[in-house]
């Protein structure tokens, strides 16, 4: 399946099968969709005009964009996908992780494509190669499975007492089971013992933290995932409720109370989407526009929080982070 979903997106780049914006009406059509909702990805889709800006293109000036939000419900991504995929698109963006560029896939859309990545998309069968995608779909590569080991090191590192941590993570998610697997193999390297604690909606959230005590879980790890996000405040309000020391993998989760993050800088993924946008209505093919991946980490830590917690933070632990709310 995903062997002949590459080999039809390559067709189409091959074929020049999408007819450029400008050929098609004077004021061109960005479609956006997004597996998070609107409110709390505000400062990201400004980041996203920004980079359009930056390419010479202004929303409500010289370029349009509709939008679509699955408001963290996958099952509903595809249906939106289709509902962009009938417009007249120049080019159709896809952010908040997989699950929005699988449905632009699912769907053979023929426009190009600009994407947000959070597993690497040659192993998705989106891209024939990160260098040169081949295809109708190009974006940017967070990385965020490989990232998993690395952020449950620093939070053992910041609370070595814990032996068993909790993970969460998300089943309905595609990349679930991957996830686990990263993050296993890291816990067997720094001698932690993980609970897994599943949950795709609100209550089984609420459920998945009332196991905290039961399962004697002293850690957790949030999986990266963009429902998780649409709630990152519930998610960092339940933590502190627990009294349970939790890494997250964006900084918004530490900005909303919660304790740390290792991660990419969103913003600049988005910024780098819409001036990618941007050089696609300029001409460009996504099959020629190599998937940019990030070359930046941010390690960021709300002192007050791990106050709150009663965790005495190690300098050297604080001497790495990027930014330390206090």
């Amino acid at each position: 399946m995903l062997r002949n979903a590459s080999s039809f997106f390559a067709g189409l780049a091959a074929a020049g099968a999408w007819p450029h914006a400008a050929s098609a009406q004077q004021t061109p059509l960005i479609g956006l969709l997004s597996s998070r909702s609107p409110d709390e990805s505000r400062n990201l889709l400004s980041a996203f005009r920004r980079g359009l800006g930056e390419s010479g293109y202004v929303e409500g000036q010289n370029v349009r964009v509709e939008y679509r939000f699955g408001l963290g419900q996958y099952d509903a991504m595809v249906a939106l996908a289709r509902e962009l995929a009938s417009r007249p698109l120049a080019v159709l963006i896809s952010v908040g992780g997989d699950p929005a560029a699988l449905a632009a896939r699912a769907v053979e859309v023929t426009m190009p494509v600009v994407s947000i990545f959070g597993t690497d998309p040659v192993e998705l069968g989106l891209v024939a190669s990160l260098n040169r995608p081949g295809g109708n779909i190009t974006g940017f590569s967070n990385l965020t499975l490989s990232l998993e080991p690395k952020r449950l090191g620093l939070l053992r590192e910041l609370v070595p007492e814990a032996n068993t941590a909790g993970v969460l993570l998300n089943p309905a998610r595609p990349a679930a089971d991957n996830q686990l697997a990263h993050l296993r193999e890291a816990a067997g390297s720094v001698g932690l013992k993980l609970h897994v604690l599943k949950a795709s909606t609100d209550t089984e959230i609420e459920a998945a933290f009332a196991g905290v005590e039961r399962y004697g879980l002293s850690a957790l790890v949030v999986g990266t995932d963009p429902f998780f996000h649409t709630v990152r405040h519930k998610l960092a309000d339940l933590a502190a409720r627990h009294r349970l020391p939790a890494m997250y993998g964006f900084r918004e989760f530490v900005e909303a109370g919660g304790l740390m993050s290792y991660g990419v800088d969103l913003f600049e993924a988005y910024r780098q989407v819409g001036l990618y946008a941007g050089r696609v209505l300029k001409g460009e093919r996504p099959a020629d526009l190599p998937v940019i991946q990030p070359t930046k980490f941010e390690f960021v830590i709300n002192l007050r929080t791990a106050k709150a917690l009663g965790l005495a933070t190690p300098p050297t632990l604080l001497a790495r982070a990027d930014e330390v709310i206090e």
